[in-house]
């Protein structure tokens, strides 16, 4: 065998060393080149889907928190709504009933009491505050009396003040240190009508007050138990 014979022949198996290399260099390229493929093939479209789909997950929660948050909102809205009327209406009925003529008071002589500062039995309810103490009508009406020696009723009840309500009721207050009505004037439940003090046949600061069926002495009624009925606590 000849030299180059001989060295073509020890070629052979490196050379088929070198193509199976190659060859599984190609093989391995191609198969990472496919998994790559792979990868992106089902990366690109698939990973879309999926963030597309966690996204919107994401939305449809904020939506859903959203909408919870403004359902909420719009209860508490309503609800703060329906106490502000409630509110309105029984300011409102508080306004239009009967009420005490006076808000700070100790109760003194009470209806129907005897004794010599009287006459006749006591005709009224006396709240015992000092002179000067807001006194307001108890209930909304007419003022048919207002001035000095009772109104008219005689000076043992000082300055007083004779409101009508209608239906044969009316409202009496005495011993007033100051007018602040006239007779024909219209007043409201609450509204200021004179100050209480110690006029006529007193015997200290307080304001006497009458419930009547008439304008005039001699028609009236236990005041309290009258103001009880119409819910009003004495």
């Amino acid at each position: 065998m000849s030299k180059r014979a001989s060295f073509q022949h020890s070629r052979r198996p490196s050379l088929s060393r070198v193509r199976g290399a190659v060859v599984a260099a190609g093989l391995g390229a191609s198969m990472v080149l496919g998994v790559g493929a792979a990868f992106a093939a089902a990366g690109a479209p698939g990973s879309v889907s999926l963030i597309s789909s966690g996204a919107a997950e994401s939305v449809a929660q904020q939506a859903a928190a959203q909408s919870k948050a403004a359902k909420t909102a719009k209860a508490a809205k309503a609800k703060a709504k329906a106490e502000r009327v409630a509110a309105k209406k029984a300011a409102a009925k508080k306004a239009a009933g009967w009420r005490t003529p006076v808000s700070r008071y100790e109760l003194s002589a009470s209806f129907g009491n005897d004794g010599a500062r009287w006459s006749h039995k006591h005709s009224g309810q006396d709240f015992a505050v000092p002179v000067g103490t807001k006194v307001e009508a108890a209930h909304g009406g007419t003022v048919v009396k207002a001035g000095p020696n009772g109104g008219g009723d005689g000076p043992a009840y000082g300055k007083a003040v004779v409101i009508s309500h209608g239906n044969g009721t009316y409202s009496q207050y005495a011993h007033l240190s100051q007018i602040h009505v006239h007779i024909g004037q219209t007043v409201k439940a609450g509204q200021k009508i004179a100050l209480s003090g110690n006029t006529g046949n007193s015997s200290g600061p307080h304001l006497h007050f009458e419930i009547r069926n008439t304008p005039h002495y001699g028609s009236a009624v236990n005041p309290v138990s009258f103001l009880h009925k119409k819910g009003v606590l004495v």
